[in-house]
């Protein structure tokens, strides 16, 4: 009796983590100093799609949690997301690329505006009230407090959106505010984002999956997503109403985290599968580049993504080559060429060794290759 009972307060003490882990808010956990989320690894997640969902060094965080790269997550483990000067702001800055999700404090018995001012960064008392629309005298025990915001790359972290809620809106370089003065914080309940993921999101993989254009529901994503709140941005200057960010259910594709040891089977992205798709003659970043002089032979892979198939918008990962970058590439083989993106780096796995440059799977599919390999000419 005594062994089931011990086995069954563990099961439960492992949902309720798992259930926190995937609320709909980011609560902030210790003091000044070391202020940290919680997150609870789930299936597919790795080092690296957990530092993309938080903006976080992935280094940085296996550090935090005294782990190194080189040791697998496990499902059901507890991670510690640092919150650093580079994805947590108190000011309201960010830049174009970000999006501020809000990260709360759940006010304790005895706990006033000064001390959680204190033990949060000492961000100024009349910054709390003005982000949480209320008073001093309005705090008490079980409020969800803003203390800060998280920032994310938009268009690396599901967290940027709230599955369909309105999103955290910048309006002149400044989070915009949605309700009026002395209106209290409502929590949006909405869930993860299955059917939908950012335009230029992408999930760097050895295999190309091009969209569906079905609206059949897919699994919803593990990672935790923050909701949207009344009050959900710092106030700096007169309120300006947020703006819905429309749902979508043209695509299906979930985002699936890079996992190093087996790639998920996809469907096949053949030149023949790709005959539906539309060709938009090297893309619409075509008119944008500019040669350098410079040039690399290599192999090409490919990672998912939904941006291209629609708009001609093509990505690439590459070392060496600064993000922004408009680069030239050109498959001998088909004798096509496509100009896509840089995005960032070739993700640190053993798929890219002896990679020259990751192209999406809309970008390969235009190129007239499918799955694996295949060598390229890159100008840029």
């Amino acid at each position: 009796m005594r062994l089931q009972a011990t086995v069954l307060l563990l099961v439960s003490f492992f949902f309720v983590k798992l259930a926190r882990s995937q609320s709909n808010e980011l609560i902030i956990q210790g003091q000044t100093g070391k202020l940290y989320l919680e997150h609870t690894v789930v299936a597919r997640e790795n080092w690296y799609s957990v530092g993309r969902l938080y903006n976080a060094n992935p280094k940085e965080i296996a550090l935090f949690n005294h782990l190194t790269l080189t040791q697998m997550l496990t499902i059901g483990q507890a991670l510690q997301i640092p919150l650093t000067a580079v994805n947590f702001s108190q000011d309201g800055r960010k830049t174009p690329v970000e999006t501020l999700v809000p990260v709360f404090h759940i006010v304790q018995d005895k706990e006033w505006m000064y001390r959680i001012s204190v033990n949060h960064n000492k961000v100024p008392i009349p910054t709390l009230e003005k982000w949480n629309k209320i008073t001093g005298a309005q705090v008490h025990p079980g409020l969800h407090l803003i203390v800060g915001y998280l920032k994310v790359k938009t268009s690396l972290s599901a967290l940027a959106t709230g599955g369909g809620a309105p999103a955290v809106v910048a309006v002149g370089g400044t989070p915009a505010v949605a309700a009026g003065a002395g209106t209290p914080a409502v929590v949006a309940k909405v869930s993860p984002p299955a059917n939908k993921v950012p335009e230029d999101k992408i999930v760097a993989d050895s295999t190309a999956n091009p969209p569906s254009t079905t609206s059949k529901p897919a699994p919803a994503t593990s990672a935790p997503v923050a909701a949207a709140r009344a009050t959900n941005a710092p106030e700096t200057g007169t309120p300006v109403p947020t703006t819905p960010v429309p749902a979508t259910t043209t695509t299906t594709t979930t985002p699936v985290a890079p996992v190093p040891a087996a790639p998920l089977p996809a469907a096949p992205t053949s030149p023949a599968a790709a005959v539906s798709t539309p060709h938009f003659n090297g893309g619409v970043f075509k008119s944008d580049f500019s040669s350098g002089g410079k040039s690399a032979n290599g192999q090409a892979g490919i990672f998912k993504s939904t941006s291209g198939w629609q708009d001609g918008k093509y990505y690439a990962l590459m070392n060496n080559v600064a993000v922004g970058t408009i680069v030239k590439i050109s498959d001998a083989t088909t004798g096509k060429t496509v100009y896509a993106k840089i995005l960032g780096q070739l993700p640190d796995m053993k798929e890219s060794a002896g990679l020259t440059i990751r192209v999406s799977n809309a970008a390969a599919a235009e190129l007239g290759e499918g799955e694996g390999r295949f060598n390229v000419a890159v100008g840029f």
